[in-house]
């Protein structure tokens, strides 16, 4: 986001940017190809593509109707322990061929796109048996392909107990540790593990087992923790040092400095929050001023992540969370590349690094104007995804 009074000028090249500065150097910095496609854009700001870090937007069925249920008073326990919750989207999901995932979820990721998003974090996790869970991946692989957004896969081959493993959650962990993680490993079909660490899924102590087991086959690690209560998933994290802990809205003091200690970034999900009416959100000046780098992701999910836009997480954490509207956008973008290993090359506007950015209408704070059309267009590798074309000459 650029504040100065003087015109600022950026160029890109083959998708990847050239320069940026100020508007008078730009001519003398670059000769525009034939062909070449101009935006104007005077009274817009332009920031990053946003990042977002966690999703579960892979996924078959519809849990709409579980937000009835909440909005009548019903608890996420209550609701799981009706048939609902995850186990309800597994069954779905393991109904689903290929070509009907990839289809559901493209839509979802159009959604995000259209929001700003230009990279994503997507999860497996609602196949919860090995031919589920790789299939959610190949079709997490196809997408990666196919689509504007740049994705980035994570295997959660434990986010629950699957329903015919319960009462032998020893077995499930075995299953997940010595066939899912191996056949995930030599396929590479993620870059990531992660674990739903909360009391009644996955123990601290499963937790690592799991995401150790991970690392011995090429998959870095990253937790869910403190979402319900504290878990001891945000100790667990730091165990393993893994790159970020995400939810931690119930994060205890002594999480937070173990976090800081062993460099674990925090992922944070005020929608998620938000919509499944905990009455609280993580604690994000805590865990800045204990020097943690804080990032923010929609959770885009079947049954709390109900919203795809990252402006409206950035408003929630400047009004629900206590951050400036500055540290808002620096953790939907840089802090979100950063916690994914990608900020080589996206979150943030500097020469070598892709051309993804999006146009915003008058000022960058009139992204948290939520439900107003702040976005003019969002480009992905210097090409206009979503917006208006009338930017361009």
């Amino acid at each position: 986001m650029c504040r100065s009074r003087a015109p600022r000028g950026l160029a890109s090249f083959e998708g990847t940017i050239v320069f940026v500065g100020a508007d008078a150097a730009l001519n003398g910095a670059v000769t525009p190809t034939c062909g070449a496609t101009v935006i104007d854009a005077a009274g817009h700001s332009v920031v990053p593509g946003f990042v977002d870090a966690h999703t579960h937007a892979m996924f078959a069925g519809d849990r709409r109707a579980e937000l009835r249920r909440r909005l009548a008073g019903a608890t996420y326990a209550e609701i799981a322990e009706a048939g609902g919750g995850i186990v309800s989207t597994v069954q779905a999901t393991r109904a689903a061929s290929e070509d009907e995932l990839v289809e559901q979820t493209r839509g979802r990721l159009d959604e995000m796109l259209s929001c700003g998003t230009t990279t994503c974090e997507v999860k497996s996790g609602y196949g919860l048996d090995v031919d589920s869970e790789l299939r959610m991946l190949r079709a997490i692989a196809r997408l990666q392909r196919e689509h504007a957004i740049g994705i980035i896969s994570t295997f959660m081959g434990a986010h629950e107990i699957p329903k015919e493993y319960r009462g032998r959650r020893d077995a499930y962990v075995d299953l997940v540790v010595r066939e899912m993680i191996p056949a995930v490993g030599s396929e590479k079909l993620a870059l990531w593990c992660d674990v739903f660490c909360e009391t009644g899924v996955f123990t601290p102590e499963e937790s690592v087992n799991i995401l150790e087991a991970g690392m011995r086959h090429g998959l870095a690690p990253r937790i869910h923790a403190d979402e319900l209560g504290p878990s001891g998933g945000s100790l667990a994290a730091a165990q393993v040092r893994a790159r970020s802990a995400d939810h931690l809205i119930f994060v205890p003091p002594e999480g937070i400095d173990a976090m800081a200690r062993a460099g674990v970034a925090a992922t944070l999900l005020p929608i998620a929050a938000f919509y499944l009416k905990l009455g609280r959100f993580a604690p994000a000046r805590a865990l800045i001023d204990a020097g943690v780098p804080v990032a923010l992701a929609t959770d885009v999910n079947p049954g709390g992540g109900f919203s795809p836009s990252v402006p409206f997480a950035i408003a929630l954490a400047c009004f629900g969370m206590h951050m400036t509207f500055e540290e808002a956008l620096i953790a939907a973008t840089i802090n979100g590349a950063w916690s994914l290993d990608v900020s080589a090359s996206v979150g943030s506007l500097e020469r070598d690094k892709l051309s993804d950015f999006v146009v915003v209408r008058g000022d960058a704070i009139n992204l948290i104007r939520v439900g107003a059309s702040s976005i003019a267009a969002v480009l992905k590798r210097g090409r206009i995804v979503h917006g208006q074309e009338t930017l361009t000459s």
